[in-house]
């Protein structure tokens, strides 16, 4: 049975609400009743952020701006319109997973507003490797069709550890979500992986293996270092997988 349309667009809008800062209408009781169930609609919201970044790409390109300005720009709009919250996680989980000896110490450095050393790196290292995927796909003419594939992949990876791992929190983002029932995530992934495949053709296959790996890697690091998944690991693992997915493309482009 099909869902009813306004539920369909509630799910879009809540998806939208949870991972960018567009200011979309979320019916707030509605959207925690719906809770996990909503997550199919994330490569939607990370469509959205595609498209402003892709549309931003293209004014600046209109310009005559360089290859490294048109990358650098859209990384910033992206930041922007998801309030990096992306990175945000992946620098939390950086400084946790390796600056403390137990789970608990981890998770205390989680949670704290505070950068370290290895959060700073993951962040660095992530822009520059992004920055420079980006680059390519800007001169092989391949850039839009690879943001709006990266960024929907990406976003279904986040369903993966949503599934598989225990909550490592009693509270938190990702407890308030709740877990997303399996038939979510098939649909999460079904949508990215065939808005992949009509913009990356056969390549598609690479990505969706790829980002499957990734997906896998970060969930077992998780498990390993903290028991379990929080929203930090959910934005860490968003980001792994989008900037594994970009250099993939980057090569296949080269």
């Amino acid at each position: 049975m099909r869902p009813p349309r306004d539920l369909i667009v509630h799910d879009i809008a809540a998806a939208i609400g949870l991972l960018t800062r567009l200011p979309v209408r979320v019916d707030t009781g509605r959207a925690m009743q719906r809770g996990a169930q909503a997550v199919w609609a994330f490569p939607l919201a990370g469509l959205a952020v595609a498209l402003i970044a892709s549309g931003s790409a293209l004014i600046a390109a209109a310009f005559g701006l360089p290859a490294g300005g048109i990358a650098g720009l859209i990384l910033a709009v992206q930041a922007v319109v998801t309030g990096a919250m992306h990175e945000d996680g992946l620098a939390d989980c950086a400084d946790g997973f390796w600056g403390g000896w137990d789970p608990a110490r981890r998770l205390g450095i989680m949670k704290d507003s505070q950068i370290g050393t290895y959060g700073v790196l993951a962040l660095g290292l992530s822009l520059l490797l992004r920055w420079s995927a980006l680059i390519v796909l800007i001169e092989a003419g391949g850039l839009v069709s690879g943001l709006i594939a990266t960024a929907m992949l990406s976003r279904a990876a986040m369903t993966g550890p949503m599934v598989t791992l225990p909550f490592a929190r009693a509270n938190g983002l990702s407890r308030s979500v709740g877990v997303p029932p399996l038939q979510a995530v098939w649909i999460a992934v079904a949508l990215a992986a065939g808005a992949s495949l009509l913009l990356t053709g056969l390549h598609v296959i690479l990505l969706c293996l790829v980002g499957a790996i990734v997906t896998m890697g970060c969930a077992a690091l998780a498990r390993v270092k903290i028991g379990g998944q929080t929203g930090d690991v959910l934005g860490a693992t968003q980001q792994t997988v989008e900037i594994a997915l970009l250099l993939c493309l980057a090569a296949i482009a080269v």
